[in-house]
């Protein structure tokens, strides 16, 4: 057993230890899969390649985690996954997605976080937090409440959003339903930076043991990188290294600075906008080429880990998605850059794919959203079909292992 008493919140647990760790192989071989392997990534050991990746639960209440958050990461991290990364937790207030929208820019939001870290640190298992700014994609409804307010998606203020508080690269807006953005300053620009230094400042008290910042799906860093959402004048914009790069490679410095443990940024390799990525010399869309350089920039500044995702910053994009459709992305990237670690993520739902995407070298980490949603016991199945046992929660055991 093992009880914990926090001197910096005060959260304290009493928890069961399992020996050995959920989710590692109860019989060390030389043909234990890849995905049951430990990985260092910094100064940090996962004891396997199976990451949680962020999903948002619209859950929070003013930012602060719930008891949902506490059962939902409670529950897969019982099962055996190596890592998870909480979701999008602003660092702002402003830069929530919505209004029920993690936040951890205030030191009330640090308790319920901690409570959750001690929990899944009991079960051998690392957790991290996707730090971020939604950009022009902010003060919009939760899923199940958007139907409510018909064509519109930007929440009013009546219903506690903040549409005169949304910002973006440029005065564009996600599409015809969503509220004009207003272009940031340079002064706002360091300003952000700053809440996500100060929002690094509290993961160390927490605990966490690995940070990623947003850089997809068309909220803040990737609006600023997309020539879609992008169109400034001024040194943050126009060509790509030299400006749309700028700002994020910035505010990664500077996290990077900020943070010893390691640091992973999501990015979206492309946004699946029709026509091609560059024509006549001139960038129409973010893609794959881009991606690349965006990478090599990032592992310059230290970043230990890009975790390939796509799209989310066009509104008319066409997603051709089928089963690993981000590999592809990935392998690109793995491939210009074979000593740096890449994770992916995207409909990863069969084990033997998995470990084929490890095997043959097209990513390092496996990060897994909806498929762990439906089945959080996916790390323990997954074991059952490649053929090797692995350690169930002491709770959970008998379920697995005897008739």
């Amino acid at each position: 057993m093992k009880f914990t008493n926090d001197a910096v919140t005060g959260v304290s647990g009493y928890f069961p230890q399992n020996n050995p760790e959920i989710g590692t192989p109860l019989e060390k071989t030389d043909s234990v899969p890849l995905l049951f392997t430990p990985i260092t990534i910094g100064n940090v050991t996962f004891k396997n390649r199976i990451f949680a990746a962020p999903m948002c639960q619209y859950s929070s209440d003013n930012g602060h985690a719930t008891d949902w958050h506490l059962v939902h990461i409670g529950s897969i991290a019982a099962r055996g996954v190596g890592a998870i990364c909480m979701e999008a937790t602003s660092v702002v207030p402003e830069g929530r997605i919505s209004p029920e929208d993690a936040g951890l820019w205030t030191d009330s939001q640090m308790e319920p976080l901690k409570r959750i870290v001690n929990f899944a640190h009991a079960q051998g298992t690392k957790m991290g937090v996707q730090l971020t700014h939604a950009g022009r994609k902010a003060s919009t409804y939760a899923p199940w409440v958007q139907h409510k307010a018909g064509s519109r998606s930007t929440a009013s203020q009546e219903e506690n959003g903040w549409p005169d508080e949304v910002f973006g690269p440029s005065p564009i807006p996600w599409s015809e339903n969503y509220v004009e953005p207003k272009e940031l300053t340079k002064d706002q620009l360091i300003e952000i930076e700053d809440a996500f230094i100060a929002s690094i400042a509290r993961c160390y008290k927490i605990g966490f043991d690995f940070i990623e910042i947003h850089g997809a799906h068309g909220y803040l860093l990737s609006s600023f990188v997309s020539p879609l959402s992008n169109v400034r004048s001024d040194e943050f914009g126009g060509q790509l290294c030299e400006n749309r790069l700028r700002w994020p490679l910035r505010l990664i410095e500077r996290c990077r600075a900020a943070w010893t443990k390691p640091l992973f940024v999501r990015i979206s390799a492309t946004d699946w906008a029709e026509g091609p990525e560059q024509e006549n010399g001139v960038w129409k869309q973010f893609g794959i080429e881009q991606s690349r350089v965006y990478a090599s920039e990032m592992y310059k500044l230290g970043v230990d880990l890009v975790h390939v995702s796509s799209g989310g910053n066009w509104s008319n994009q066409k997603i051709t998605v089928g089963a690993g459709y981000h590999v592809p992305f990935a392998e690109y990237i793995k491939q210009a850059h074979p000593t740096q670690l890449v994770g992916v993520v995207g409909l990863i739902k069969d084990p033997k794919l998995a470990e084929s995407y490890l095997q043959e070298g097209k990513a390092d980490v496996i990060f897994l959203a909806r498929a762990l949603m439906r089945n959080p016991h996916w790390p323990l199945e997954a074991a059952e079909q490649l053929g090797v046992r692995v350690k169930a929660a002491n709770q959970y055991e008998r379920a697995f292992y005897r008739v």
